[in-house]
């Protein structure tokens, strides 16, 4: 029983890193279950078998993926009072996030709109509460200007025009992200 309880979690782990490959490979939208079943050597039925929806899929291979990831620690920028400060400490923290699982981050927020409705949601909570603790140190009102600038600073894309596409690196990037911020939260 052990060694059959052994292979059904090799065979799931399988599934899992297939997965994992295709989405960071081609994207999560052009990942089909016949695809994963094949790099994995397994049965479409196999898979499903493990995987009865693509959610629970999904979350799989999300929580594997992020499980190998330095994810970035929202609430240690709380710790930093100074608006500017923690908007510098905030942003190389996610951007360094960023350049590390680039590949795969920048296929998953292509193809957004194919995510289970969860991770999309996820996704927009997570850019929420990033705005929402590097907005907090700005002293009196925060302006639509100003949410505006710190929501475009968070957003992956912004990260990956002013880094990939235009070749800043990380400590560039934040520089003029800050500066921007600064200069409307004034």
């Amino acid at each position: 029983m052990r060694k059959r309880a052994e292979r059904v979690d090799q065979t799931r782990q399988r599934i899992i890193e297939a997965a994992v490959h295709l989405h960071g490979s081609i994207g999560p939208a052009a990942t089909t279950i016949a695809g994963i079943a094949a790099l994995a050597n397994v049965t479409r039925l196999t898979v499903y078998r493990h995987f009865p929806d693509d959610q629970a899929l999904f979350d799989a291979c999300s929580a594997h993926w992020l499980s190998q990831q330095d994810l970035p620690d929202p609430h240690a920028w709380t710790r930093v009072a100074d608006p500017a400060q923690r908007m510098r400490a905030g942003l190389a923290d996610l951007y360094r996030f960023y350049r590390a699982g680039e590949p795969m981050l920048t296929l998953v927020h292509r193809d957004r709109a194919a995510l289970p409705d969860a991770h999309r949601r996820a996704l927009d909570e997570q850019e929420r509460l990033h705005t929402a603790i590097l907005l907090e140190p700005f002293p009196g009102a925060k302006g639509k200007q100003l949410r505006a600038v710190v929501a475009h600073a968070v957003s992956f894309w912004t990260w990956r025009s002013l880094c990939v596409t235009q070749g800043l690196s990380n400590r560039d990037a934040v520089s003029v992200m800050t500066t921007l911020a600064m200069g409307v939260g004034e």
